[in-house]
C-alpha cells in the first residue's frame, strides 16, 4: 500500500487467481500492483520470485504447505505471506490476516466488498459434492449426514495425513448459504465483476 512502485507480481494469465486476486486488491482497498503476465504457470513465477524478476505472486494456501519449493523457502524466511482469501485465517497461517480483515481496516466499499466475494467464492467452494437439481429434501439430508461422517473417519484423516492434506470441510447447509449470497447481487456489482473478469 505504502510502496513508491507497485511491486511486480508473476501471473500466467488474465484469467489466473493471483491476476483476479491483484484485481481484488486494487479495485477494494486501492492497493496497487505491476502484473507480469505469460509465465506458463506457477513453477515458472517461483523461479522468476528466486531470481527477483518478480517478488509476489498468489496461490492457494494447500498448494503452498507441504512442498518445494516453499518448504525450502519456510526454512530461509525466504517468503512472508501477505493475505489469505479465506473468511477465517487458515491454521497454517495463523498472523497472516484475511482479505475481509484488510477490507475493514481500509474501509473497502460494500460493493468492492461484494465483487471480491463473487469472484472468491469458488474457491471457498472448494470441490463441492452436489446432486442432480430436483432431488428430494430427505435425499438430500441423508447425502449430508453421511458425508459429514465420513470426512470423521479415522482412517481417512490418517491417509489425508499421510498425504499432506487437510481435512476442513464445510457443511453442505454453509456451502448453500454461501452460493445463495454470491448469486444475490446488484446490476452494479454483476457489471463490475464482468469488467473486472473481461480485463
Amino acid at each position: 500500500m505504502k510502496a513508491k512502485e507497485p511491486p511486480k507480481c508473476g501471473s500466467s494469465g488474465t484469467a489466473s487467481s493471483d491476476y483476479q486476486l491483484a484485481k481484488i486488491l486494487e479495485d477494494s482497498i486501492g492497493a496497487k500492483f505491476n502484473i507480469v503476465l505469460g509465465y506458463p504457470g506457477g513453477s515458472e513465477i517461483d523461479i522468476a520470485v528466486e531470481k527477483g524478476e518478480v517478488i509476489c505472486r498468489a496461490h492457494n494456501i494447500s498448494a503452498h504447505f507441504g512442498r518445494e519449493p516453499f518448504n525450502s523457502w519456510h526454512k530461509k524466511d525466504f517468503d512472508r505471506h501477505l493475505v489469505q482469501t479465506g473468511r477465517k485465517r487458515d491454521k497454517n497461517l495463523p498472523d497472516t490476516p484475511t482479505i475481509y480483515q484488510l477490507f475493514d481496516e481500509y474501509k473497502a466499499s460494500d460493493v468492492g466488498r461484494r465483487v471480491a466475494q463473487v469472484i472468491l467464492t469458488g474457491g471457498e467452494l472448494g470441490r463441492p459434492m452436489m446432486a442432480t437439481p430436483g432431488i428430494p429434501p430427505e435425499r438430500v439430508k441423508i447425502l449430508r449426514e453421511a458425508y459429514a461422517r465420513a470426512l470423521k473417519d479415522p482412517e481417512l484423516l490418517v491417509e489425508a495425513e499421510k498425504g499432506k492434506m487437510d481435512v476442513d470441510a464445510s457443511s453442505g447447509e454453509e456451502l448453500e448459504e454461501m452460493i445463495k449470497k454470491v448469486m444475490d447481487q446488484p446490476k452494479e456489482v454483476t457489471d463490475r465483476v464482468k469488467k473486472m473478469l473481461e480485463s
